[in-house]
């Protein structure tokens, strides 16, 4: 006999698949007069039912809305939300940004007196200033230029002439010069130069937060405090160090202007922008610098809370907060205030004409050779600025739309050196000032496998490649360390240049000029082994040459392709020291340059000699 339970309730069904407002009203239609046949059965739009079943659609409605509009802010494809989208972006580590400033070359006019050196006429070394960084310039349209840097009338070449361009000025009676006109360029950039101050009272606040006055903030020159910390800007509050650029005195600072240098920074910050004001939030760190303890972790005895006078006592609450008030995340100041020095403004409207900057609006400079005040005033007033070619790179800010395109691209890069492309893109995106790499190439180390050698190579200012010098290879050291992993070594080499001499016979049509036909063929060769086109370890493929001399109407055939190293000085030319024998490394018709080694013509107007037969 089968038994039956009476405490077993028949299942209704439900449907869950309706989401807007008429598929919910038809299910819970269809649900009442299923489940409740009796209890009501006028459902028309003017009933009580009527408005029952609206009232529940509308809020199945609703929540399902609510529902789907989370799940969508939750994208940063499909955010609206500013917030949300501002969220997105930072999670992705998409930085926001605002208008961007625009960059020019200005070139400084001004003039000197001349005098009489050696029975030579040269503008007077004393009269000679410097134009000093934070100059205003004025464009025609209002928009102001501050220079970047230093412009030093005095610096010389390495041959010892003046950097500057010297023309002659005003002359005297018998025609000799009287004054010269110098002409040096700096680098300004657009926008404005404010301070904000902020007053910090004597509660920490670990993290705090302070917004600056003006929107779309380029730059933050710097942050101090009355106590004279310096605050650096920093990626993250994790990271405790800096990498500043140091002029570089040594003999190889025309190749490497800057030294890389490491700088601890225990004062630090980090800054946001808010997609919806474009204001910057500096956010410091979350330790007291008043209680700047030895340890990274603090000692949770320090913590405890004694009571000498009595031998009981009731319960008391503890702030576990205090434990996370270390210098691990930075450190920050009390009873202070904060100078917060920045730079404001941008867009397109100053990327501005050429021949626009025409005014100055501050001037900075001194003369380092102190001249009578009268010579002095003279120079002051002659200078003139004039920008020769338009500035460029001023940008609006970017839509919300146009940053959340960049999610895929940002999510897809590491701040890490993992493959053969990591690597050669780290090295190739250090900064300029550090000393530029023209070439360079990754290699397993064959006497240990977790060791990879990287060959670099430079050019001069004749473009002609040079060992790189000493500095760049340390200030490389210095910048990709902290990309490596751990367990990862990296060998700075200098690639080896191989020089080399192209001689070729040709059969010309003899109804054409031979001379023209082979100056043709001269130019093409130069063109094909101009050092821009090679590599570190890319072999030279002959029949490539020979297709090259062919693409040269008038050309018959081609008898012969020799290529021969030469080295050491030959005819007053200096030449690598590198000898290299190009036979025993050409296999079918490849020229094999040497591991780590790269082929360059040093001289292709006298080292590619054709013939005629």
């Amino acid at each position: 006999m089968a038994l039956k339970r009476d405490d077993i309730v028949p299942v209704r069904q439900r449907k869950y698949f309706a989401k807007d407002f008429d598929a919910l009203r038809a299910q819970i239609l269809e649900y009442a007069r299923l489940y409740y046949p009796d209890r009501l059965r006028d459902f028309s739009e003017s009933s009580l039912g009527g408005l029952l079943l609206d009232m529940a659609a509308y809020v199945g409605d609703n929540m399902s809305f609510y529902l789907d509009h989370q799940y969508g802010e939750l994208n940063s494809d499909t955010a609206v939300e500013t917030i949300n989208i501002q969220r997105n972006l930072r999670a992705a580590g998409v930085p926001i940004v605002g208008a961007s400033p625009a960059l020019v070359v200005v070139n400084i006019y001004l003039q000197i007196p001349a005098v009489s050196s050696n029975n030579v006429i040269v503008p007077s070394a004393e009269a000679i200033p410097v134009v000093k960084a934070g100059s205003i310039f004025s464009a025609d349209n209002g928009t102001n230029f501050i220079l970047l840097e230093d412009v030093d009338f005095s610096k010389k070449k390495s041959d010892g002439g003046l950097s500057a361009t010297l023309q002659v000025g005003l002359r005297q009676p018998d025609g000799t010069p009287r004054t010269f006109i110098m002409i040096a360029s700096g680098l300004c950039i657009s926008g404005t130069d404010a301070r904000d101050s902020f007053s910090i009272g004597n509660t920490f606040t670990p993290f705090r937060e302070l917004t600056l006055t003006n929107a779309d903030v380029t730059e933050i020159v710097n942050v101090v405090d009355d106590y004279g910390n310096v605050y650096e800007q920093v990626g993250s509050l994790t990271h405790d160090v800096v990498y500043k650029n140091v002029l570089n005195t040594s003999s190889d600072n025309e190749l490497v202007k800057d030294t890389l240098k490491v700088i601890p920074a225990p004062y630090r910050y980090i800054s946001n922008v808010s997609l919806a004001t474009r204001k910057t939030t500096l956010t410091f760190g979350g330790g007291s610098a008043d209680t700047l303890e030895d340890d990274v972790i603090p000692d949770p005895s320090d913590f405890a809370i004694s009571f000498p006078y009595t031998k009981t006592f009731s319960r008391i609450s503890i702030n576990p907060q205090q434990l996370l008030q270390t210098k691990t995340l930075g450190v920050a100041s009390v009873n202070t205030s904060l100078t917060v020095n920045y730079r404001y403004g941008g867009g397109l409207s100053h990327n501005v004409p050429a021949s626009s900057i025409r005014t100055i609006k501050q001037l900075e400079m001194f003369f380092p050779s102190n001249p009578a005040p009268s010579v002095a005033s003279a120079v002051r007033s002659s200078i003139e600025v004039l920008n020769p070619l338009p500035a460029s790179g001023g940008e609006d800010a970017p839509t919300a739309q146009e940053l959340s395109a960049l999610v895929p691209s940002v999510k897809n890069s590491q701040e890490r050196i993992v493959s053969k492309e990591d690597l050669l893109a780290r090295v190739y995106a250090i900064p300029s000032n550090f000393g530029r790499v023209f070439r360079a190439a990754v290699r397993s180390n064959p006497n240990n496998p977790l060791a990879t050698q990287l060959y670099v190579i430079s050019r001069n200012s004749e473009q002609k490649l040079i060992t790189s010098p000493d500095t760049l290879k340390q200030n490389l050291q210095r910048y990709l360390n902290p990309y490596r992993l751990i367990s990862d070594a990296i060998d700075i080499l200098d690639a080896r240049v191989v020089n080399l001499t192209l001689q070729f016979e040709v059969m010309l049509d003899p109804a054409l000029n031979r001379n023209i036909l082979l100056k043709q063929i001269l130019t093409k060769l130069q063109d094909l082994f101009n050092v821009k086109n090679f590599h570190i370890d890319q072999p030279i493929i002959i029949s490539d040459v020979v297709n090259s001399i062919f693409t040269v109407q008038g050309v018959m055939s081609v008898d012969r392709v020799e290529f021969r190293n030469i080295n050491n000085t030959v005819n007053n030319r200096q030449y690598s020291t590198s000898t290299f024998d190009v036979s025993s490394n050409t296999k079918k018709g490849v020229i094999i340059p040497p591991p780590g080694g790269i082929f360059e013509i040093k001289y292709p107007e006298v080292d590619i000699i054709g013939r005629a037969v």
